[in-house]
């Protein structure tokens, strides 16, 4: 009898210790973000998490994001979030800066100008970034802290790719880069736009609130992440994504429809002009007075001007008829009149 008491007493000892175990490792599981992803499909991260600085109390906008180290914006950026604020006039329009502080009264006026003169904006609100704040409860927030800018070959570029999904993610809205001039105003609904054929681009993009699209292209971001690989975390990042979200290679079946709830818009939408003529937004004498514009970007809700590759050359673009002074002149007037004749 002793001998059968010894054998459940150990059998008992055994199953307290393995329910102490498993305890220990399911409160170590919801308390510590993983430092890696290997099954992410299993994680269940808590969406509602709250950040550690106080976020804007809004309803969703267009956001963009501004990830260097200036706080002079460019005369392409302050034209883009311009025309952005001038086309959804009902529409609030946010411009995060990692720079900024959030006192505009701070910055001398002469100095500053751009910043001021967005700031003068009925619909417009400046933010700063604290990237800390922005990824932390994400995904991304490991991938950023372990991360070493000096080492990485498009710090800028992949950065601006982190913000706009974490930005989608806690905020919903649409997201624009800062080389995307409005034309029309947009709506507030799921969605992706063709690049060319087969080929998706993030530069426009638009999702509600913890939309698991989002939140895939979050892990994806991370699992996936080749920082020297030029287009890796961005336009091949989304085009990864919604070829798994529809389940097809062939995404450009779905061009002008809805996959899943996500609409696929063509490239006219925002790409009319490919990357590899980005110089025929800068030709001399493309209309007259006279003539219209809008017929040739009837279909157009926005322009991308390619920045990467032109980037410099909107300084000098008055009285040249380019396409680009007739969209600065007549979708950002108080940026024109600041450009060097």
């Amino acid at each position: 009898m002793a001998e059968r008491a010894g054998i459940q007493k150990r059998w008992f000892l055994c199953i307290i210790l393995l329910v102490v175990l498993s305890l220990i490792l399911y409160v170590t599981n919801q308390y510590k973000f993983p430092q890696s992803f290997p099954n992410h499909k299993a994680q269940n991260f808590d969406v509602t998490m709250l950040t550690r600085a106080k976020h804007p109390d809004i309803e969703p906008g267009i956001m963009f994001v501004e990830t260097s180290d200036t706080l002079i914006p460019s005369e392409l950026t302050m034209c883009a979030i311009e025309s952005a604020t001038l086309v959804n006039s009902r529409k609030q329009v946010y411009y995060f800066i990692k720079e900024f502080t959030g006192n505009i009264s701070a910055l001398e006026q002469t100095q500053f100008k751009g910043l001021h003169l967005l700031s003068s904006i009925h619909n417009i609100t400046l933010l700063p970034l604290d990237l800390d704040d922005l990824f932390y409860g994400t995904p991304l927030f490991d991938w950023y802290k372990q991360i070493d800018p000096e080492n990485e070959k498009y710090w800028i570029h992949v950065l601006s790719d982190a913000c706009r999904i974490a930005l989608l993610w806690k905020y919903g809205g649409i997201y624009l880069d800062t080389d995307i001039i409005s034309l029309k105003p947009l709506d507030f609904i799921n969605f992706i736009c063709e690049q060319s054929y087969n080929y998706a681009n993030g530069a426009a993009l638009g999702f509600s609130r913890n939309h698991p699209f989002i939140k895939e292209s979050m892990f994806e971001y991370v699992d996936k992440y080749i920082g020297g690989k030029w287009g890796q975390q961005g336009p091949d990042l989304i085009t990864r994504m919604l070829k798994k979200w529809c389940e097809t290679q062939e995404i450009n079946d779905f061009v002008n429809k809805t996959c899943k709830g996500v609409t696929f818009y063509p490239k006219d939408w925002f790409y009319p002009i490919p990357y590899s003529s980005w110089r025929s937004y800068f030709e001399n004498d493309k209309w007259e007075e006279n003539d219209s514009v809008e017929d040739l970007f009837s279909k157009t809700r926005g322009v991308h001007i390619w920045n990467f590759l032109s980037n410099g050359n909107t300084r000098y673009i008055k009285d040249t008829q380019s396409y680009m002074e007739y969209f600065f002149k007549n979708y950002c007037p108080r940026t024109y009149e600041t450009l060097q004749q």
